[in-house]
Protein backbone atom coordinates (compact mmCIF):
# COMPACT_ATOMS: atom_id res chain seq x y z
CA UNK A 1 0.00 0.00 0.00
CA UNK A 2 1.68 3.25 -0.82
CA UNK A 3 2.17 5.76 1.95
CA UNK A 4 1.10 8.98 1.39
CA UNK A 5 2.72 10.44 4.37
CA UNK A 6 6.21 9.03 6.19
CA UNK A 7 8.14 9.78 9.16
CA UNK A 8 11.19 8.63 10.09
CA UNK A 9 12.84 9.40 13.42
CA UNK A 10 11.69 12.43 13.99
CA UNK A 11 12.78 14.32 17.08
CA UNK A 12 11.39 17.61 18.54
CA UNK A 13 12.71 19.22 21.94
CA UNK A 14 11.75 22.84 23.56
CA UNK A 15 14.77 23.69 25.51
CA UNK A 16 15.51 20.27 27.37
CA UNK A 17 11.92 19.01 26.86
CA UNK A 18 11.55 16.29 24.45
CA UNK A 19 8.56 16.37 22.96
CA UNK A 20 8.82 13.93 20.25
CA UNK A 21 11.71 10.96 20.31
CA UNK A 22 12.12 9.09 17.26
CA UNK A 23 9.08 9.20 16.11
CA UNK A 24 8.24 6.61 13.00
CA UNK A 25 5.36 6.39 10.96
CA UNK A 26 3.41 5.87 8.24
CA UNK A 27 0.57 7.28 6.64
CA UNK A 28 -1.32 4.91 4.04
CA UNK A 29 -2.64 7.03 1.03
CA UNK A 30 -7.00 6.47 0.51
CA UNK A 31 -7.48 5.03 4.63
CA UNK A 32 -8.14 6.78 7.71
CA UNK A 33 -4.93 6.42 10.20
CA UNK A 34 -5.04 7.47 13.81
CA UNK A 35 -2.89 8.87 16.37
CA UNK A 36 -3.70 8.51 19.94
CA UNK A 37 -2.27 9.35 23.64
CA UNK A 38 -2.43 10.67 26.72
CA UNK A 39 -2.77 14.35 27.61
CA UNK A 40 1.21 15.41 26.73
CA UNK A 41 2.32 12.57 24.66
CA UNK A 42 3.11 14.90 21.78
CA UNK A 43 0.40 14.16 19.49
CA UNK A 44 -0.38 17.86 18.21
CA UNK A 45 3.88 18.46 18.33
CA UNK A 46 4.31 15.93 15.56
CA UNK A 47 1.26 17.40 13.70
CA UNK A 48 2.61 20.59 14.05
CA UNK A 49 5.77 19.47 13.07
CA UNK A 50 4.32 18.11 9.68
CA UNK A 51 2.53 20.26 8.20
CA UNK A 52 5.60 23.11 9.11
CA UNK A 53 4.88 24.75 11.96
CA UNK A 54 7.64 23.50 14.29
CA UNK A 55 10.96 22.63 12.57
CA UNK A 56 12.04 19.30 13.20
CA UNK A 57 15.59 18.64 15.21
CA UNK A 58 16.44 15.38 13.57
CA UNK A 59 14.86 13.02 11.13
CA UNK A 60 12.61 12.93 7.80
CA UNK A 61 9.32 13.97 6.95
CA UNK A 62 8.14 13.04 3.37
CA UNK A 63 4.97 13.67 1.33
CA UNK A 64 4.18 11.31 -1.22
CA UNK A 65 7.63 10.90 -1.46
CA UNK A 66 8.78 14.04 -1.19
CA UNK A 67 11.26 15.55 1.76
CA UNK A 68 8.93 18.23 3.50
CA UNK A 69 10.33 18.91 6.63
CA UNK A 70 12.22 22.18 5.67
CA UNK A 71 9.54 24.02 4.03
CA UNK A 72 7.32 26.41 5.38
CA UNK A 73 3.25 25.88 5.69
CA UNK A 74 2.44 27.70 3.07
CA UNK A 75 4.27 25.23 0.86
CA UNK A 76 3.36 22.52 2.22
CA UNK A 77 -0.33 23.12 2.54
CA UNK A 78 0.18 24.09 -1.53
CA UNK A 79 0.78 20.40 -2.09
CA UNK A 80 -1.99 19.34 -0.53
CA UNK A 81 -1.97 18.81 2.90
CA UNK A 82 -3.75 20.82 5.36
CA UNK A 83 -4.76 19.98 8.72
CA UNK A 84 -7.24 21.40 11.62
CA UNK A 85 -7.01 22.19 14.97
CA UNK A 86 -8.46 21.90 18.34
CA UNK A 87 -9.33 25.27 18.82
CA UNK A 88 -11.42 26.38 15.47
CA UNK A 89 -9.74 28.98 13.42
CA UNK A 90 -12.71 30.63 11.97
CA UNK A 91 -13.01 34.44 10.83
CA UNK A 92 -16.56 34.92 13.42
CA UNK A 93 -18.18 37.94 12.91
CA UNK A 94 -17.75 36.70 8.79
CA UNK A 95 -20.90 34.92 7.59
CA UNK A 96 -19.92 30.96 6.58
CA UNK A 97 -19.80 31.36 3.36
CA UNK A 98 -17.10 34.36 3.09
CA UNK A 99 -15.50 32.01 5.40
CA UNK A 100 -15.82 29.47 2.92
CA UNK A 101 -14.17 32.24 0.05
CA UNK A 102 -11.54 33.38 1.98
CA UNK A 103 -9.84 30.14 2.33
CA UNK A 104 -9.87 29.31 -1.39
CA UNK A 105 -6.52 31.15 -2.00
CA UNK A 106 -4.61 28.48 0.31
CA UNK A 107 -4.39 26.41 -2.90
CA UNK A 108 -6.39 28.31 -5.96
CA UNK A 109 -5.11 31.79 -6.15
CA UNK A 110 -2.35 34.56 -4.42
CA UNK A 111 -3.76 36.22 -1.78
CA UNK A 112 -3.91 39.79 -3.79
CA UNK A 113 -6.71 38.11 -5.37
CA UNK A 114 -7.99 37.25 -1.66
CA UNK A 115 -11.20 39.78 -2.19
CA UNK A 116 -12.23 39.62 -5.94
CA UNK A 117 -15.45 38.35 -6.91
CA UNK A 118 -15.48 34.89 -7.52
CA UNK A 119 -17.13 32.34 -10.24
CA UNK A 120 -20.72 31.34 -9.87
CA UNK A 121 -18.61 27.65 -10.23
CA UNK A 122 -16.70 28.66 -7.02
CA UNK A 123 -19.88 30.11 -5.03
CA UNK A 124 -21.79 26.81 -5.80
CA UNK A 125 -19.05 24.22 -4.78
CA UNK A 126 -18.70 26.42 -1.37
CA UNK A 127 -22.81 25.72 -0.97
CA UNK A 128 -22.10 22.16 -1.70
CA UNK A 129 -19.76 21.72 0.66
CA UNK A 130 -21.54 23.31 3.41
CA UNK A 131 -24.45 21.45 2.75
CA UNK A 132 -22.13 18.41 2.97
CA UNK A 133 -21.16 19.09 6.46
CA UNK A 134 -24.85 20.40 7.36
CA UNK A 135 -24.44 24.35 7.43
CA UNK A 136 -25.93 24.90 4.39
CA UNK A 137 -29.50 26.70 6.15
CA UNK A 138 -27.20 28.89 8.35
CA UNK A 139 -24.63 30.08 5.27
CA UNK A 140 -25.39 33.62 5.66
CA UNK A 141 -25.12 33.81 9.36
CA UNK A 142 -22.05 34.92 11.44
CA UNK A 143 -19.41 32.16 11.94
CA UNK A 144 -19.05 33.12 15.42
CA UNK A 145 -22.73 32.83 16.02
CA UNK A 146 -22.20 29.30 15.15
CA UNK A 147 -22.26 26.51 18.47
CA UNK A 148 -18.52 25.06 18.81
CA UNK A 149 -19.49 21.73 17.46
CA UNK A 150 -21.01 23.63 14.08
CA UNK A 151 -17.47 25.90 14.38
CA UNK A 152 -15.67 22.57 13.55
CA UNK A 153 -17.56 21.74 10.37
CA UNK A 154 -16.86 24.92 9.28
CA UNK A 155 -13.39 24.71 9.35
CA UNK A 156 -13.86 20.85 7.90
CA UNK A 157 -16.19 22.63 5.18
CA UNK A 158 -13.28 25.42 4.59
CA UNK A 159 -10.44 22.60 4.54
CA UNK A 160 -12.75 20.40 1.47
CA UNK A 161 -13.01 23.19 -0.52
CA UNK A 162 -9.29 23.22 -0.69
CA UNK A 163 -9.76 19.96 -2.23
CA UNK A 164 -6.87 18.38 0.07
CA UNK A 165 -5.25 14.61 -0.36
CA UNK A 166 -4.71 14.49 2.91
CA UNK A 167 -6.34 16.29 5.74
CA UNK A 168 -4.82 16.30 9.69
CA UNK A 169 -7.85 16.43 12.33
CA UNK A 170 -6.44 17.33 15.65
CA UNK A 171 -9.29 16.05 17.90
CA UNK A 172 -12.20 16.79 15.95
CA UNK A 173 -14.93 15.39 18.24
CA UNK A 174 -13.38 17.47 21.11
CA UNK A 175 -16.43 19.87 22.54
CA UNK A 176 -19.20 18.80 20.12
CA UNK A 177 -22.62 17.58 21.49
CA UNK A 178 -22.80 13.68 21.94
CA UNK A 179 -25.62 14.00 19.66
CA UNK A 180 -23.64 15.31 16.15
CA UNK A 181 -20.72 12.82 16.70
CA UNK A 182 -22.00 10.49 15.04
CA UNK A 183 -23.11 12.92 12.01
CA UNK A 184 -19.48 13.98 11.93
CA UNK A 185 -18.15 10.49 12.09
CA UNK A 186 -19.68 9.81 9.13
CA UNK A 187 -19.01 13.32 7.55
CA UNK A 188 -15.35 12.04 7.77
CA UNK A 189 -16.03 8.55 5.99
CA UNK A 190 -17.73 10.09 3.36
CA UNK A 191 -14.96 12.94 2.94
CA UNK A 192 -12.47 9.77 2.81
CA UNK A 193 -14.71 7.05 0.88
CA UNK A 194 -16.68 9.65 -1.84
CA UNK A 195 -13.72 12.38 -2.27
CA UNK A 196 -10.82 10.16 -1.55
CA UNK A 197 -8.97 12.54 1.25
CA UNK A 198 -6.99 10.48 3.11
CA UNK A 199 -7.14 11.25 6.96
CA UNK A 200 -4.85 10.86 9.74
CA UNK A 201 -6.89 11.68 13.18
CA UNK A 202 -6.04 12.49 16.73
CA UNK A 203 -8.37 11.67 18.68
CA UNK A 204 -9.32 11.16 22.55
CA UNK A 205 -12.76 9.93 22.44
CA UNK A 206 -11.74 6.05 21.85
CA UNK A 207 -15.33 4.64 20.53
CA UNK A 208 -14.74 7.22 17.58
CA UNK A 209 -11.17 6.19 17.21
CA UNK A 210 -11.82 2.41 17.14
CA UNK A 211 -15.10 2.76 14.95
CA UNK A 212 -13.48 5.68 12.58
CA UNK A 213 -9.40 4.85 11.95
CA UNK A 214 -8.02 2.03 9.96
CA UNK A 215 -4.82 1.66 11.74
CA UNK A 216 -3.95 3.53 14.85
CA UNK A 217 -0.58 4.82 16.67
CA UNK A 218 -0.54 5.52 20.19
CA UNK A 219 2.23 7.69 21.74
CA UNK A 220 3.29 7.85 25.07
CA UNK A 221 5.69 10.27 26.81
CA UNK A 222 6.67 11.60 23.20
CA UNK A 223 7.74 8.33 22.14
CA UNK A 224 5.84 5.38 19.63
CA UNK A 225 4.27 3.27 22.56
CA UNK A 226 1.94 0.82 19.86
CA UNK A 227 0.84 0.51 16.68
CA UNK A 228 -1.82 -1.69 15.15
CA UNK A 229 -5.60 -2.31 14.07
CA UNK A 230 -7.99 -1.48 16.07
CA UNK A 231 -8.43 -4.81 17.80
CA UNK A 232 -4.83 -4.82 18.39
CA UNK A 233 -4.78 -1.13 20.72
CA UNK A 234 -7.67 -2.08 22.09
CA UNK A 235 -6.34 -4.93 23.43
CA UNK A 236 -2.65 -3.55 23.98
CA UNK A 237 -1.90 -3.71 27.85
CA UNK A 238 0.66 -1.06 27.06
CA UNK A 239 -2.35 1.23 25.65
CA UNK A 240 -4.22 -0.02 28.57
CA UNK A 241 -1.89 1.30 31.48
CA UNK A 242 -0.88 4.38 29.18
CA UNK A 243 -4.26 5.14 30.04
CA UNK A 244 -4.96 4.35 33.17
CA UNK A 245 -1.81 5.80 34.32
CA UNK A 246 -2.68 9.57 33.07
CA UNK A 247 -6.13 9.14 35.13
Amino acid sequence: MTSMIEVSGVSKRFGGVVANNQISLSVPSGRITGLIGPNGSGKTTLFNSIVGFHPIDEGSITFEGKEISKLRVPQIARLGLLRTFQQTRIYGKMNCMDNMMISVPQRRMPLSRMFVKFSAEMLERAEAILEFVGLYQKRYLPAGSLSFGQQKLLEFAMALINEPKILLLDEPTAGINPTLINGLIDRLRRANEEFGITLFVIEHNMRVIMNLADNIYCLAHGEMLAHGNPGDIQNDKRVIDAYLGAH
